[in-house]
C-alpha cells in the first residue's frame, strides 16, 4: 500500500502543474552559474536582482517600522528625514503590536483605506476599503480567486495565450480547465472578440462551463497595452456571457509610450454605466513587485472586488482567514506605493527623481531591446509598450526544428538552451507561455542594467545569426 507522499499516491493536480519561468532553462542556468559561468537571468521580472536600486523613502519608513526603538533615539533625525519618521509612526499606530503581530486577514484597515483613496484618484470613482484585500503579492490573490471560482474539471477559465504561467499552473492545481484565447501578434498582441467567442463555443462543445476571463494589461509576456476599445468590448462580452473578469494590472506603472496609456478595467466599466457597471463581476490585482518599485521579495499586493455579492465576499474572507494575515511589511510597502511622498514633503524631490530615472531608463531599454531583436536574422518583435518583457518571434529553419526533435527538445527550448550555453543569457521559451502551433518565441525581461544592454544584445545577435546560418546551411550540429 502506498504512503501518503509516495509519488504514485500524491494529488494528480500537483503533478499536472508546470511553471516555465522557473523550469528547465532556469535550472540549467543555475547549474552553469555554479560551474562559474556568468549568467544574465532575464527569465523572471525581478528588478532588484538585476541591479535596480530600491527607492530610498519606502526603505527608510519600513526600516523604522522594523526597528521602532530607533524612533526613541534622539539622533534619529540625523539619519532619517522627518517625513519618513512621521510615516513610520503612522503605520506603527495602525498595528496592534508592530510588524511582528498579525493583522486582520484582509490587511490593516488603514492601509486598505489608502489603497481605496489611490483607486479613487486613479479612476475618478469611490472605492470601498471593505472590498479591498491585501495579499502576499498579487499571485496569492489570483490563486484565491481561481480557487473560489473553480468547482471541478468542467469549469473553464479564459486565459490569454501567450499567458503568464501562474494562470495555467493555478488552474491545473485547482482542477479546472484552461480555455485559451489567442492574442493577435500581427495586431500588436491585440484582442479579437470573435476569436474569444469561438473559444467559448469550442469549450462548451467539450462540456466545459466557462466561468471567468483573465486579462493581463499591460501584457505579460507580450508587453502590449490594451486599448480602451478592446477593454470595452471585453466588458460587454463578460456581461453577455456572465463571466467574472480577472484584471491582472500589476504593470500599470510600466508604460513606455504615450499613445496608449494604462486605463483600468474598473474605470472603463464604471464609465459604461448601468446595466454593465452594476452587474459585471470584476476583480482587479496590483502589486509592489513591479513598476519602478520592483519590491518582489516584499510580497505586497491587493485585489479589489466590484459587483461581488456580500455572501461571496464573506466566504472569501473566511478562506483568507485560514492564512491568518498577509505579511505586515508587505502591507506597509503597499501603503507607501499608493500613498507616496507629496509635493512639499521633504522626501518628495528625491522620490520623484529616483522613480523618474528608473522609468525613463526602462523606456530606453525597451527600445534598445526591441530594436536589437528586429536587427537579428529571422527574428521579429513587437515594441514593448508596457510591462517588463520582450517576446520576440524566432523563425526557426526546418533543419533547426529537426535537430531539436532529434535532441528530444521542443524547438524553442532547444534554441534557448543553445543561447544559454553560448552566451549565458537565461530566457524562457515561448512554449512555456503558450503560442500558436508551429510558431516559436522566447521571453526576456528588459531589466538588465542599461549600460549592459548593448553588449547583451550584441551577444544575442552574434549567437542568433550564427545559429540561423548554421541550420539554414545544414551544417552539422552537436547533440545537447
Amino acid at each position: 500500500m502506498s504512503r501518503g507522499l509516495d509519488y504514485d499516491s500524491i494529488n494528480e493536480n500537483v503533478k499536472q502543474v508546470a511553471y516555465a519561468v522557473r523550469g528547465e532553462l532556469y535550472l540549467r542556468a543555475s547549474e552553469l552559474q555554479k560551474e562559474g559561468k556568468k549568467i544574465v537571468f532575464t527569465n523572471v521580472g525581478n528588478p532588484h536582482a538585476l541591479g535596480q536600486k530600491p527607492l530610498t523613502f519606502p526603505r527608510q519608513v519600513v526600516a523604522l517600522c522594523q526597528a521602532p526603538f530607533l524612533l526613541d533615539d534622539p539622533n534619529v533625525g540625523l539619519v532619517f528625514p522627518a517625513d519618513a519618521i512621521e510615516r513610520a509612526k503612522h503605520y506603527l499606530s495602525l498595528t496592534s503590536g508592530g510588524l511582528g503581530a498579525y493583522s486582520d486577514s484582509r490587511g490593516l484597515p488603514g492601509i486598505r483605506k489608502e489603497v481605496a483613496d489611490f483607486i479613487e484618484r486613479r479612476d475618478g470613482y469611490p472605492s470601498d476599503p471593505e472590498l479591498i484585500y491585501l495579499t502576499d503579492g498579487a499571485s496569492k490573490g489570483v490563486m484565491q480567486m481561481l480557487n473560489t471560482i473553480i468547482r471541478n474539471s468542467n469549469d473553464g477559465i479564459l486565459v490569454p495565450v501567450p499567458q503568464y504561467p501562474l494562470y495555467s499552473a493555478a488552474i491545473s492545481l485547482f482542477g479546472g480547465s484552461l480555455v485559451p484565447y489567442y492574442l493577435e501578434e500581427t495586431a500588436n498582441w491585440g484582442l479579437d472578440i470573435d476569436n474569444i467567442h469561438q473559444s467559448v463555443i469550442q469549450a462548451r462543445i467539450k462540456g466545459i462551463t466557462v466561468r471567468a476571463m483573465v486579462i493581463i494589461n499591460p501584457g505579460n509576456p507580450t508587453g502590449q497595452c490594451l486599448s480602451e476599445a478592446n477593454i470595452r468590448a471585453l466588458l460587454k462580452f463578460c456581461f453577455q456571457e456572465k463571466l467574472v473578469l480577472l484584471a491582472d494590472e500589476v504593470y500599470q506603472q510600466n508604460i513606455y509610450q504615450d499613445e496608449r496609456p494604462f486605463i483600468s478595467a474598473r474605470k472603463i466599466l464604471l464609465d459604461m454605466g448601468p446595466p454593465l457597471s452594476k452587474e459585471v463581476q470584476l476583480v482587479s490585482f496590483h502589486t509592489v513587485s513591479k513598476g519602478y518599485w520592483g519590491e518582489c521579495g516584499q510580497r505586497g499586493g491587493y485585489f479589489e472586488m466590484t459587483n461581488i455579492p456580500p455572501k461571496t465576499v464573506d466566504e472569501i474572507y473566511k478562506v483568507a482567514s485560514i492564512s491568518l494575515s498577509p505579511n505586515v511589511p508587505g502591507q506597509i510597502f503597499m501603503g507607501l506605493m499608493v500613498n507616496p511622498p507629496k509635493p512639499g514633503d521633504i522626501s518628495y524631490l528625491k522620490f520623484v527623481t529616483e522613480s523618474k530615472a528608473i522609468l525613463e531608463s526602462l523606456r530606453r531599454r525597451a527600445h534598445i531591446m526591441t530594436d536589437g531583436f528586429n536587427s537579428c536574422k529571422n527574428v521579429v518583435c513587437n515594441f514593448t509598450e508596457g510591462a517588463m518583457y520582450s517576446f520576440p518571434q524566432i523563425q526557426l529553419p526546418p533543419r533547426a526544428i529537426e535537430a531539436a526533435k532529434r535532441a528530444g527538445k521542443v524547438p524553442d527550448v532547444f534554441y534557448c538552451l543553445k543561447l544559454l550555453e553560448a552566451t549565458g543569457i537565461s530566457t524562457v521559451p515561448g512554449s512555456g507561455f503558450g503560442q500558436k502551433e508551429g510558431i516559436f518565441h522566447l521571453r526576456t525581461t528588459i531589466l538588465p542594467a542599461e549600460e549592459d544592454m548593448p553588449a547583451i544584445m550584441d551577444s544575442f545577435k552574434k549567437f542568433n545569426d550564427e545559429f540561423m546560418e548554421q541550420y539554414e546551411d545544414g551544417r552539422s550540429y552537436s547533440r545537447m
